[in-house]
């Protein structure tokens, strides 16, 4: 190995207590117990917590740490976190430095504080974190220190949900037990093996000079701009994308690939995307939980290393008007217990009849429950990016591809005999076609797109958790599974031939749930309408798609396999409500503010300029029409804007939803006017051209 690759090599996962640095500081015993439960998933022995902390301290001690937290992920959509210190007084003036396998495993933060629709009242406050052992302890350094993060749960006093770890570990199970069930039809046994959701999240981001940054109170307090008219070059040349990164921004990203490799995220792949100044970053894939946790931290890490090279990093979904919006494309797959993906398509009868089953199962999860897949990515920032520049639109369907979609046809017939590429397989007495992988062009307008080996769900938002959309996309494909396996139970129990009685379950419910199945232009008129005739819904609000968590369908599915309970449901629709109608609160009174303080004044200033003009023309008896014209201009244009603050206010203060995002873009198309004909060195924004172009 090279001297180079193997730096590299060590630098990855320095800073985790990964099974490999385990081995150097437990003893035999506690590791074999400890990797069990990370690798089979066995229950933790409680018995190995004070060993397993003692060695979790020693590390970090070596690693400069002074202090740990227990991490978690409560219902903001952040992380959160407390600092406690190793330190602890000997009683004889002295110190020691102390960590117990108490601490190790539960914790307790104030609960009052953080969101929790209902669960718990204002006056309690107890809320616990536990341990989650299978996602390793990490640190997190500074200039001055180091702290010891422990990746954990965060519930209430009666247990109930606080988090979305919680209910995201919950519907893994689920749907582990639904996947062993499922493979001992086809002769796969668990032999202590794992059976588990894989994720590969594409994160989105813009990067905007942090000079500019700052004179932006619009990007400061909502993530977003609210006002900016469009340059005269945006993104209409497509030559951003996949571009030649400048040196500015290759910089910062080796430094952000050293931070994340060393806190053993896989971060692979970076690449200008096709805004200009927004860029993407790609880890590979892994165990679902953890990919979960590596991408929250990615987004810390992106802001932090972001603010050292200068920059501000927006993870807003859509930061500037009339660009790409940014998302987080959930790359969603399955490994069985055999250690095979269950959605790449196989070189046998036998594991063909296994892809296939996982196809029906994600057509018959998504058509049942599209509305919930629409919910779970509803924020008032994803709601400006939907439908447009790349992002999917607010109605839910799934792409195939030309030649798994003729094969599902030939399915629901009663048997493919052929493939447009030519050649056949069996399932059982069933002949289908050859299912080479990448058989099939990408679909960008889609909001779930099955890419050769996993399904795209490029509906979520870059600013949000991928938690939450993976536990209804686990659960309803548990279902999904559950509902196969129970068909097949009943069907072998009487007498009928397996492989003839999974052909006619699988044709029944593409009979049934094919609908879903769309693999045209997403974003056509045309396709809005046939969505309808379908039946399909089409939420474009939040308000609205929010309404399916409370549903009576939701709260039987999520209450079946034990993921959520009715009012652990109830607590999100009010969370993600209220945090809706908050961000539309924040972006009334920032809009308010910016006008009546910033550009106002500067209009003003510019139209008494004008004016001067004006009479000075007309007292030496020359005619001005063209200032006299702009004059004019100004007048209307400062008018409208005052006209539109004064319904904007109104709006609010009635929480009237819909008035207000009307209001919001009568003002922001005022304004804009008003950036057209204020000159530059009186505005008091950056304009797009300067934060899009200019890093």
């Amino acid at each position: 190995m090279k001297e180079k690759d193997h730096e590299l090599t060590e630098l990855y996962g320095e800073n985790v207590f990964s099974l490999k640095v385990m081995r150097n500081y437990l003893s035999e015993a506690a590791y074999k117990t400890l990797s069990d439960t990370i690798c089979i998933g066995s229950t933790l022995d409680e018995n190995i917590a004070d060993e397993v902390a003692e060695a979790m301290k020693t590390w970090a001690l070596e690693k400069k740490a002074t202090h740990f937290t227990h991490w978690f992920q409560p219902l903001t959509g952040s992380t959160a976190e407390k600092h406690d210190s190793f330190v602890t007084p000997d009683g004889e003036g002295g110190a020691l430095l102390k960590f117990s396998g108490r601490e190790l495993t539960q914790g307790e933060p104030d609960a009052s504080s953080f969101p929790s629709g209902g669960l718990r009242c204002t006056f309690e406050a107890r809320g616990y974190t536990a341990w989650d052992p299978t996602s390793p302890a990490f640190i997190k350094e500074t200039e001055n220190g180091a702290t010891l993060c422990i990746p954990t749960v965060f519930c209430g006093y009666k247990g109930e949900a606080l988090d979305k770890k919680t209910p995201l570990l919950r519907s893994m199970s689920a749907l582990s037990n639904q996947i062993f069930r499922l493979g001992k039809f086809f002769g796969i046994e668990s032999n202590g093996k794992c059976a588990y959701a894989t994720l590969g999240p594409e994160q989105e981001y813009f990067l905007v000079d942090k000079e500019y940054y700052k004179e932006r109170l619009d990007l400061i307090q909502t993530g977003r701009t609210l006002f900016g008219k469009a340059p005269a070059k945006h993104q209409q040349m497509e030559d951003h994308y996949f571009g030649a990164i400048k040196t500015r921004v290759v910089e910062f990203m080796c430094e952000l690939d050293r931070e994340l490799w060393r806190l053993g995220v896989p971060a692979r792949t970076r690449h200008n995307e096709v805004a200009p100044a927004q860029f993407e970053i790609a880890p590979m894939f892994e165990n679902l939980n953890l990919a979960v946790d590596h991408n929250m931290i990615m987004m810390e890490t992106l802001r932090r290393v972001a603010e050292k090279h200068g920059f501000e990093c927006l993870m807003h979904e859509k930061p500037y008007a009339g660009v790409n919006g940014s998302g987080k494309h959930n790359n969603w797959a399955v490994c069985g217990p055999d250690g095979k993906n269950w959605l790449t398509p196989g070189e046998n009868p036998h594991e063909n009849a296994k892809f296939l089953t996982m196809i029906c199962a994600l057509i018959k999860a998504v058509d049942t429950h599209a509305d919930l897949l629409r919910a779970v990515v509803a924020s008032a920032g994803n709601d400006h990016r939907l439908g447009a520049n790349e992002a999917p639109p607010a109605i839910i369907s799934i792409f195939l591809g030309e030649q798994l979609l003729d094969i599902i046809d030939q399915i629901e017939k009663g048997g493919a005999k052929n493939s447009r590429s030519g050649g056949t397989i069996e399932i059982g007495v069933t002949s289908l076609p050859v299912l080479p992988r990448d058989a099939t062009d990408r679909n960008r307008t889609s909001p779930f797109a099955f890419t050769g080996n996993k399904f795209e769900f490029r509906a979520v938002g870059s600013n949000q958790s991928c938690a939450g959309p993976n536990v209804v996309l686990n659960t309803i494909v548990a279902e999904a599974l559950d509902e196969i396996c129970t068909g097949l139970d009943a069907a072998v129990a009487a007498g009928k031939e397996f492989n003839a009685a999974l052909q006619e379950i699988l044709a029944g419910i593409i009979k049934q749930h094919k609908r879903i199945l769309f693999d045209g232009d997403n974003y056509t008129e045309e396709w809005v309408k046939e969505a309808a005739r379908r039946g399909l819904p089409n939420l474009v609000k939040s308000p609205e798609a929010l309404k399916a968590i409370i549903s009576e369908k939701a709260a039987k599915l999520f209450g079946k396999y034990n993921v959520l309970s009715a009012a652990e449901l109830n607590s999100r629709y009010e969370i993600y409500l209220g945090a809706y109608m908050e961000a539309l609160e924040i972006e009334c009174k920032c809009a308010i503010t910016m006008v009546n303080t910033m550009i106002l004044p500067a209009a003003l200033e510019y139209q008494k300029m004008v004016a001067g003009t004006v009479v000075a023309s007309s007292q030496a008896g020359v005619k001005a029409k063209t200032a006299a014209d702009l004059l004019a201009k100004l007048a209307v244009g400062i008018d409208a804007m005052t006209a539109s603050v004064e319904k904007l206010t109104a709006a609010a203060h009635a929480a009237d939803a819909p008035a207000i995002l009307e209001a919001q873009n009568t003002l922001r198309a005022a304004v804009d006017g008003l950036e057209e004909i204020v000159p530059k060195y009186l505005w008091p924004l950056p304009s797009y051209a300067e934060m899009l172009f200019m890093y």
